[in-house]
């Protein structure tokens, strides 16, 4: 017998979550957001859910390089651009639209031996301070660029910082307006917390949005908000079983470092999952799980391959019972990821993208 540690990729959800983002944005396109392997979903399980999509937007050669492989024939994005001047004769030959945020990238299409002219997407430093061309700078970039016969049309846009919290996107909305002035051109704004929380503004009005985390079922400003809020559900489930018991007295402690200690006779339990498959171990005392479809709490520490919960209010529980680490669980409860990473101090984005490649995935519709 495997194992039985199991991770679930709900296509349903992933599919009504791009809804949502297109309901949230009615008159705009979207882009499904694929980094870092669909979030760590994996391009090949979530494609067919996601290719409701506009298109695809991702960050490496060979992830565009697979999205081309499973079939699609629209609109692909470099969220980066071009890392080298050699990624432009990809770019020509899978026809990628590229983001364009430094002048070496400029310098680099013009040296570029092209029959098809690229589609590039100019970025606007408008405060995120990583990739872009200030405000002084925007204007002569997108001039350069306009020279080129390589280049075809040139799409305008800026990334968000605070979209999910309390500053909100008033200041960086107002430097893209004053830097895109009269120029012509597509615009693309919205990541998914300015999707959810401002796409509908006139100052932030999009031809494409770029819905991330909300498309694999996490809320972009947890805790302010959680997914139910939002309207998504979760596209992960990370389960697994009880694969031993132990009944404490008082006193005894568990797990490495004895950071508990039973305050009373208790019963635990032992769950095949540890920081090896991708749980976090920052997670400790509390972090919430559900054993059977009822919520109680991890104890101790998480090990490299086990973790132990809290039985009190799972009676019956025994080998065998389920335990869900994050996701949906049985008889319609669920476990929404943004708790489990709250307790290990992080956000949904990281456990997604750390899920080990030791545990086995199932694609569910």
């Amino acid at each position: 017998m495997p194992r039985p540690i199991e991770a679930l990729i709900h296509a349903d959800a992933l599919t009504h979550n791009i809804a949502r983002a297109r309901s949230a944005a009615p008159d705009a396109r979207v882009w499904a957001v694929v980094k870092a392997n669909a979030y760590g979903h994996g391009i090949e399980r979530a494609y067919e859910a996601l290719r409701g999509a506009d298109g695809f937007a991702l960050l490496d050669l060979d992830e565009a390089e697979r999205v081309r492989a499973l079939g699609w024939r629209g609109p692909i994005l470099l969220l980066e651009g071009a890392f080298e001047a050699r990624d432009l004769e990809l770019c020509s030959r899978l026809n990628l639209w590229h983001v364009v945020h430094d002048e070496a990238q400029i310098d680099w299409l013009a040296m570029h031996k092209t029959h098809q002219p690229h589609r590039v997407f100019l970025k606007l430093n408008s405060g995120m301070n990583r990739l872009g061309f200030t405000v002084s700078a925007f204007r002569a970039a997108w001039a350069r660029l306009n020279a080129l016969p390589q280049v075809d049309e040139i799409s305008l846009m800026t990334h968000f910082s605070d979209a999910d919290g309390e500053r909100g996107i008033a200041h960086q909305a107002a430097l893209f307006a004053q830097a895109a002035q009269d120029l012509p051109g597509e615009r693309s704004l919205c990541n998914s917390a300015a999707t959810l929380r401002f796409a509908h503004l006139p100052e932030v009005r999009s031809d494409w949005v770029r819905p991330g985390i909300m498309t694999y079922g996490s809320a972009p400003d947890f805790p302010a908000h959680d997914i139910a809020h939002w309207g998504l559900l979760p596209t992960m489930t990370l389960r697994s079983k009880l694969i031993g018991t132990q009944v404490l007295a008082a006193g005894d402690s568990v797990g490495y470092g004895s950071t508990f200690s039973a305050e009373q006779p208790m019963r635990i339990g032992i769950v095949a999952c540890g920081y090896a498959d991708g749980y976090p171990r920052h997670c400790g005392t509390g972090t919430p799980v559900l054993v059977n479809g009822v919520r109680t709490r991890m104890v101790g520490r998480v090990s490299m391959d086990m973790l132990t919960v809290d039985l009190t209010p799972v009676p019956d529980a025994d080998l065998g019972s389920e335990v869900t680490l994050w996701g949906n669980g049985p008889a319609g409860s669920m476990l929404p990821i943004d708790e489990v990473a709250q307790a290990a101090g992080t956000v949904g984005y990281e456990l997604m993208c750390a899920l080990a490649r030791r545990v086995p995935v199932t694609v569910t519709a």
